[in-house]
C-alpha cells in the first residue's frame, strides 16, 4: 500500500512539472526567438520522475520585423551580444536595431558582436586580413574562429545624421556582412561581418533568461555557425500547438489518475485505521 501511495504522489509531481512545461510552451507560441521546452521521464520503483527538460533548438518560421536591423538567422547557431560589464550572451532573437548613436543592440541594450572588414570584404585579425577560403574552412571543420568580436558601431554624425559621417544608409546581406552606402546606392563598402556562433552540446547552455544563454563546461567552446541572415525578418517560436495541446490532454488523464490513486489510498488507509482503532 505504501508503494502504490509514493508510486502515486511521485507520478503527480512528475506531472505536473510536466503540464507546466507544456503551458509555458503554448503561452510563448508567439513570442519571438522562443524555443520549446521537451521533457523526458525516466521509471523506477517509486514511480516517475522527469529525466530531463531539454530545449528544442529547431528552426522556427519566419515573420516580418518592425525594422530592416531585424535579423532571421536561418540554419544553426546564435547571434553574439555583450552587455555593458562585457558578458557575453547568445540569442536567436534578432530583434535588432540601431540606436540614437548608430551602436547596434537589442532591446536589453546588448550590443551585436561582430568583426570589422577591410574593404575587400576580408575579416581583420589586427592588422592582417583573413581571407575568405580560410573562414569557410574553419566553418566546415566546425571550429572556433579565433579573432575576437567587436561592437558593431555606425556612429551617427550629428551634424549631417549619417552613418559613420559619410554612408546615407546601410544594407545587410544574407551573408551578414553590413554595407555602408552612399550616393544613391552606387557607393557600397563593407564595414561589419555579424558574428553567428554554435555549439556542439547546445543543451549544456545555461538560458539566463527567455532566449538568451551562456555557455558552459558542458555547452563546450562556440565554434563558427553554419547559417544565413535575413534582414527585415524575425524568428518565431518553434513551438508545436498541435503536439503540445495532444501532450497535455495526456498528461491530465496521468493526473488524473495519480489523483485516483492517492485519494484510494488514503481510503484504505483511513479503513485499516478505523479497523485497528475498533
Amino acid at each position: 500500500m505504501n508503494d502504490s501511495f509514493v508510486t502515486a504522489l511521485n507520478t503527480q509531481k512528475a506531472t505536473t512539472e510536466w503540464m507546466n512545461t507544456l503551458t509555458t510552451n503554448m503561452t510563448n507560441m508567439y513570442t519571438p526567438g522562443f524555443k520549446e521546452n521537451k521533457v523526458t521521464f525516466k521509471t523506477f520503483l517509486g514511480g516517475a520522475v522527469l529525466d530531463n527538460c531539454d530545449k528544442n533548438f529547431g528552426q522556427g518560421k519566419s515573420t516580418p520585423g518592425t525594422a530592416n536591423a531585424n535579423l532571421f538567422l536561418e540554419g544553426e547557431g546564435f547571434f553574439v551580444t555583450r552587455t555593458d560589464e562585457g558578458k557575453v550572451i547568445y540569442t536567436r532573437h534578432g530583434e535588432f536595431d540601431f540606436n540614437n548613436e548608430g551602436v547596434y543592440t537589442n532591446k536589453d541594450g546588448y550590443t551585436v558582436q561582430g568583426y570589422i572588414l577591410n574593404d575587400k570584404g576580408e575579416i581583420m585579425a589586427g592588422t592582417k586580413s583573413l581571407s575568405a577560403d580560410l573562414y569557410e574552412e574553419t566553418i566546415t571543420k566546425g571550429g572556433a574562429l579565433d579573432v575576437p568580436t567587436t561592437n558593431i558601431k555606425l556612429w551617427i554624425d550629428p551634424n549631417n545624421g549619417k552613418y559613420l559621417g559619410k554612408y546615407d544608409d546601410y544594407e545587410i546581406k544574407n551573408d551578414g556582412t553590413i554595407y555602408g552606402k552612399a550616393d544613391g546606392g552606387k557607393k557600397r563598402v563593407p564595414l561589419y561581418k555579424i558574428a553567428t556562433m554554435s555549439f556542439h552540446n547546445k543543451n549544456g547552455l545555461y538560458e539566463i533568461k527567455d532566449g538568451q544563454y551562456i555557455e558552459t563546461e558542458e555547452s563546450g567552446r562556440p565554434v563558427l555557425g553554419r547559417n544565413e541572415i535575413r534582414s527585415g525578418l524575425l524568428e518565431l517560436s518553434n513551438v508545436g500547438f498541435k503536439d503540445n495541446i495532444a501532450n497535455y490532454q495526456q498528461a491530465k488523464v496521468q493526473m488524473e489518475l495519480a489523483n485516483k490513486l492517492i485519494s484510494s489510498q488514503k481510503e484504505l488507509l483511513q479503513e485499516a485505521m478505523r479497523l485497528v482503532s475498533s
